[in-house]
């Protein structure tokens, strides 16, 4: 039976907790909540299925290796002590990914320099010949961490950040990030158990995310490739029976996916995108501006959308603002309606008492997931008694 071993997740900041309970439901062990990471420990299938199911994890490391050093001889001969060749052979290609918070190392790039050339010196005393660099698609990708004096070497499990599902081929001036999208819906408490519209839907990130939730199939199963296809250690077969166990635990869903954009490019793009996702029996899309829209379907009514802010188009932020509160309090009555703005200032023109404010990212942009309960009737006669 395949050991157990440590790996971290690494999220966005405010998604720690979501990722957490992720990977407690996926069956991880020791699971522990850091600060923009999750620490867990799991076999290689694990490792595999992490990366095809979590939805809010940005990439999955493998650590092998820690030291101290606060110099760079230290970090040379640290790195030179371990056997690369585990993990490597001398006609592949590897990279280097660094992060630094020490006084003792400045720069990210002179770290990746120095333990390439332990790496690469090692090889080539052992055997004559070095691996060399592949920035694009190497063969491996390894992370060096520096906290203080403490080095922790990590295998990267993923590849390219986690956030690349493998559908959005289509996208607007301004998507957002996949991870963040999925991270959103989450916090949000969507589960698929009611209708679903994001009233401004650019490039139907949101749209697919909440299918992909609703119909609990796995977030990466479009993905072309994860870094650990091409390790020493890669089963094919073990991946293979992983996917079948994961599409035997999709759902059926019962409610509406819709998506509005009032520009026609948008809506083309997400129209591509869902086809990708092979996701255009749940997801419905139209051209049409939400300020001329009202609720179609009986019930509850799940809302989350990521309205234009100044960073990206040309809006006049009062009136548009203004609007969005109008139309949730006149046109949807019954709903829960979620968006995530990085202008605080326009929250101010909504017109509305937001129940709950989490604050999260977007790209390096603070910003604000606002949730606003529009009820039945008036909150009033909601929670009067006759007399």
């Amino acid at each position: 039976m395949e050991e157990n071993f440590k790996m971290i997740a690494k999220c966005f900041f405010g998604f720690e907790e979501i990722l957490e309970k992720e990977l407690v439901a996926l069956g991880a062990q020791d699971v522990e909540k850091g600060v923009r990471m999750v620490s867990f420990k799991g076999d290689k299938g694990f490792m595999y299925k992490a990366n095809l199911s979590l939805r809010t994890a940005l990439k999955i490391l493998k650590p092998i290796y820690f030291f101290r050093a606060n110099n760079e001889q230290a970090l040379y001969k640290g790195i030179s002590g371990l056997n690369w060749s585990k993990y490597l052979n001398a006609n592949q290609t590897f990279v280097i990914d660094t992060t630094v918070h020490s006084t003792y190392f400045n720069h990210s790039e002179f770290v990746s320099q120095k333990c390439k050339d332990a790496i690469v010196d090692q090889f080539r005393e052992r055997t004559g010949q070095r691996p060399s660099i592949d920035k694009q698609y190497p063969d491996l990708r390894i992370n060096i961490h520096i906290d203080k004096d403490q080095v922790s070497v990590s295998l990267d499990t993923s590849g390219n950040s986690l956030h690349q599902r493998g559908y959005r081929t289509a996208t607007n001036i301004a998507p957002i990030n996949e991870v963040l999208a999925a991270g959103i819906l989450l916090l949000s408490g969507w589960d698929g158990q009611s209708h679903f519209l994001d009233p401004m839907c650019g490039s139907g990130t949101f749209l697919t995310e909440a299918a992909m939730i609703a119909c609990n199939i796995p977030a990466n199963i479009n993905r072309k490739e994860f870094a650990f296809e091409k390790w020493k250690d890669w089963d094919n077969d073990l991946f293979d029976k992983i996917i079948d166990s994961l599409m035997k635990k999709t759902r059926e869903f019962h409610y509406t996916i819709k998506g509005f954009d009032k520009a026609p490019s948008a809506v083309s793009k997400a129209k591509d995108n869902i086809r990708n996702a092979n996701l255009e029996e749940y997801i419905k899309v139209s051209e049409e501006n939400f300020f001329d829209t009202e609720k179609e379907t009986e019930g509850k009514l799940h809302i989350v959308f990521n309205p234009p802010y100044d960073e990206r188009l040309d809006i006049h932020m009062e009136k548009f603002y203004a609007n969005i509160g109008d139309t949730l309090k006149k046109n949807y009555p019954g709903t829960n309606a979620w968006f995530i703005t990085a202008n605080l200032e326009a929250l101010k023109f909504v017109g509305l008492k937001p129940s709950r404010k989490i604050k999260l990212f977007n790209a390096s942009l603070e910003a604000r997931l606002v949730k606003y309960e529009m009820y039945e009737g008036s909150k009033r006669t909601k929670f009067q008694v006759s007399e």
